[in-house]
């Protein structure tokens, strides 16, 4: 009778192989991707762009939920507590992955290493805009209104120690200007407030501002942008009026919780790849004034860092904090 031999085989392989299997069957139910503001909001908007597409080239949904505070801190936090199998997914934006993170030294998550990156959807600019009522309605003359009255005027941001707030914080602090902070828990009760005029200024992203623009509800007054925008082509750009440090737009991505299996990443990077393949998702995104980009989850990963390492310098040089 012969005896059955065993081989060892080592805990690492056993890892791999059980990954490998994992991402044969992934994925086999719907997938969260959670956006980490309210609705209504450009991060909002990007994710209900290709959440449907993106679903289709999965072959499972890819079901959008809305989970707002802290600057996107509490989404963000969520995402990277969740169980790395693919299944529940994040938004990324320069507020939670780098904004946030730079000024806050009590976010719980690293933002360069307790995430998995996958792929950035779209790049979009920036805008502060004000409402109608508003004395001003270019740049110079509010800049003059700015000056002549410190401290009388609010703007509004998407939260706490987000890309608004600190990119308003530093047009502040190079223009010699002082507006009080009225952060919110996403662009979208942001946008409302403003287009109400409880609050007369805002800074936000273009996608989710400029649908009250082009009604006349927000008059923008300067745009965060490489160039003037087709959109608002009597607009200036930070860089025009000397404000080059503040001239940096945003990115929306999908990434994951650290240790997501490369194989999972795979699938879903090239599954969003197909999506952004397709015209009409391609037009969706662009008009609302962003820039497809779709890189790869390397790229990604290293613009995250680089982003981040950005706006820790901004903090540091400017002596930024927290209101």
């Amino acid at each position: 009778m012969k005896r059955r031999q065993w081989i060892a085989v080592p805990a690492i392989a056993l890892v791999a192989m059980a990954g490998a299997a994992h991402a044969q069957g992934f994925p086999n139910k719907p997938v969260k991707l959670q956006v980490p503001f309210a609705p209504g909001g450009t991060t909002d908007i990007v994710a209900r762009v290709i959440s449907e597409p993106l679903g289709k080239a999965l072959g499972q949904p890819v079901v959008v939920e809305n989970k707002a505070g802290g600057g996107g801190v509490i989404g963000a936090t969520e995402t990277v507590r969740a169980t790395p199998d693919g299944y529940s997914l994040g938004m990324a934006t320069v507020s939670t992955t780098a904004a946030n993170p730079a000024i806050n030294p009590k976010i719980p998550y690293n933002p360069t290493t307790d995430f998995t990156p996958i792929i950035n959807i779209a790049a979009t600019p920036n805008v502060i805009a004000v409402h109608p009522s508003f004395p001003a309605k270019d740049y110079k003359t509010f800049l003059e209104v700015l000056k002549k009255s410190p401290g009388r005027y609010s703007y509004a941001s998407s939260g706490t120690g987000g890309i608004g707030h600190l990119q308003m914080e530093l047009f502040k602090t190079m223009s010699g200007t002082f507006v009080t902070h009225i952060p919110y828990r996403g662009a979208g009760p942001a946008l409302n407030d403003t287009v109400a005029g409880q609050v007369p200024v805002i800074f936000d992203n273009l996608p989710s501002a400029l649908p009250f623009i082009k009604e006349g509800r927000l008059i923008p007054i300067v745009v965060a942008a490489p160039q003037r925008l087709k959109e608002l082509p009597n607009v200036p750009t930070f860089k025009e009026v000397g404000l080059e440090p503040v001239n940096r737009m945003a990115y929306y991505g999908i990434l994951g919780p650290k240790g997501l299996p490369k194989d999972v990443v795979d699938k879903i990077y090239a599954a969003a790849k197909k999506a952004l393949d397709e015209p009409a998702v391609r037009k969706r995104i662009e008009d609302t004034g962003s820039i497809v980009i779709g890189n790869t989850p390397d790229q990604f990963s290293q613009q995250i860092k680089a982003e981040y390492d950005v706006y820790k310098k901004v903090v540091d040089s400017a002596k930024l904090k927290l209101d």
